[in-house]
């Protein structure tokens, strides 16, 4: 299943050292990482590069290239550990999706990956 890959972060499905996962943030994660978090979450790729704050066309440049960058990676491993807790605490990864996508009364009314753009939310 493509969340296990996501949940443990990420790559070849392996728990990662947190200064591995920081070596390979800071390398920037490979493009189909990020194809692979939209397919997990089922959101339109343009409505999830919007939610991490990445334009169309650094999304072109970042699809030729085949890596994302830093910054770039720093947030799909959020938006990837995010949907982690949800799947954990709703039990399955529809619930957690539908959780994530929608607004929340406990949020204000707020969508969680919303929040998810910044390290604080």
């Amino acid at each position: 299943m493509k969340t296990a890959t996501l949940d443990k972060h990420a790559v070849g499905g392996k728990s990662m050292h947190p200064t591995e996962l920081i070596q390979k943030i800071q390398k920037g994660l490979r493009f189909s990482e990020l194809k692979t978090l939209q397919h997990t979450l089922d959101l339109p790729f343009d409505k999830l590069a919007a939610k991490l704050c990445i334009s169309r066309s650094t999304l072109q440049r970042r699809k030729a290239a085949g890596r994302l960058s830093p910054d770039e990676s720093d947030k799909v491993i959020r938006f990837s550990r995010l949907l982690r807790h949800a799947t954990t605490v709703f039990g399955d990864v529809e619930r957690a999706r539908a959780w994530l996508k929608h607004p929340q009364v406990g949020l204000g009314g707020a969508v969680p990956l919303d929040y998810a753009s910044t390290e604080t939310g």
